[in-house]
């Protein structure tokens, strides 16, 4: 039997140890918990930084960009614009003048120019002031104006046309000139359209630019028209597709005999054959033809094509819209048939019913 000292002893060093072992526990339970506050504190910071930092470069880099940008010196680039164009493009042509100092249009530097004759243009610098560019084609204005008026060329119509009941329409041209054959191509179709609304007759300048060809086939289409008008434009329609005349004749069933006998006599009367052999009667190096010399000289007709609609020269567009505008502003009732739609495409210079979209109306034998 243990003696109540060493019992005792025994007891104390069992408290001893389990207050040892109660004291770590608690020391690693401490640490435990310190440690996962300290991870908590450190992502926490952690985030908050990031987003401060994110913050700053939000509001920063912006000002940043901006601040890399070249600023508008307005007398500086107008300046460099009007001394490289003088010095280097105008030379001896005199000088520009600046109608409105640099300003930024479309990351550009715009100046406004005027180059001696009263048109103004703008005149482009790139911003690092290297490039220099003319005028500019606005890409939103330009599509906005073509979706509004389509594909469609409008019609380019006479003015100070005189009105009347019933408009007297002239056309003076040379059988084989190219821009001859062109309005009348173009009139065709607006002859046919308005019939007898309207009096036209196909006439020819006074002279011949094309030789005796031209002055036998005037000379044939002016009895055509006079002798069996009905088949005239039947006959002037194959003749404008290849200025096959032989072959026209037959196709317009042109009556043989009636053609020769008015071919003799209106040679005669106007002396068409003799004035080509006598070169003492010629316009220039042109032989004349006189069978409408009353005409050319009352509307001083100087080449062909002349329009001439109520007695007055009309600048008119070549193709068959244009041309029934031109006739149609001449009446002092339109008819309806001034409502129809004619082609607005001009036709070729020359023979062939070939058309284009684009080309001259003022080019002419003269």
């Amino acid at each position: 039997m243990e003696t109540k000292k060493e019992e005792t002893k025994k007891y104390a060093k069992k408290d001893i140890t389990e207050h040892i072992s109660s004291e770590h526990k608690k020391e690693n339970k401490k640490k435990c918990c310190t440690g996962k506050n300290f991870s908590l504190h450190f992502i926490f910071g952690l985030l908050v930084s990031i987003i401060i930092a994110l913050l700053v470069l939000f509001v920063l880099i912006p000002s940043l960009k901006n601040e890399k940008q070249p600023r508008l010196d307005s007398e500086k680039i107008t300046s460099k614009i009007e001394n490289f164009i003088n010095k280097n493009l105008m030379k001896e042509n005199g000088s520009i003048i600046i109608k409105e100092k640099a300003v930024e249009e479309h990351g550009l530097y715009k100046v406004m120019i005027d180059v001696g004759d009263g048109r103004v243009f703008a005149s482009y610098l790139t911003k690092d002031e290297k490039i220099l560019l003319f005028e500019g084609i606005d890409i939103e204005e330009v599509e906005a104006k073509n979706a509004t008026e389509g594909d469609e060329n409008p019609a380019i119509v006479a003015t100070n046309i005189p009105k009347s009941e019933k408009p007297k329409v002239e056309v003076f041209v040379m059988s084989h000139c190219p821009y001859g054959t062109q309005i009348e191509k173009g009139i065709l179709p607006v002859v046919k359209t308005l019939g007898d609304k309207i009096d036209f007759e196909l006439k020819f300048v006074d002279y011949a630019m094309h030789g005796e060809t031209e002055l036998n086939e005037q000379l044939q289409q002016y009895c055509i028209s006079t002798q069996e008008e009905t088949k005239f434009i039947p006959y002037l329609e194959c003749f404008l597709e290849a200025g096959d005349s032989e072959s026209c004749l037959i196709e317009a069933n042109i009556n043989a005999s009636k053609l020769k006998t008015c071919l003799a006599a209106t040679d005669k009367e106007f002396k068409i054959s003799a004035n080509f052999e006598d070169k003492t009667t010629y316009k220039g190096q042109f032989p004349p033809f006189n069978i409408y010399k009353e005409e050319n000289v009352k509307y001083s007709i100087g080449g062909s094509p002349t329009l001439v609609i109520n007695e007055v020269v009309a600048d008119s567009g070549r193709d068959s819209k244009s041309l029934l505008a031109s006739i149609c502003s001449a009446f002092e009732t339109a008819p309806e048939e001034c409502a129809t739609e004619l082609s607005p495409a001009q036709p070729t210079p020359g023979f062939g019913f070939a058309t284009t979209t684009t080309g001259n109306n003022t080019a002419s034998c003269n």
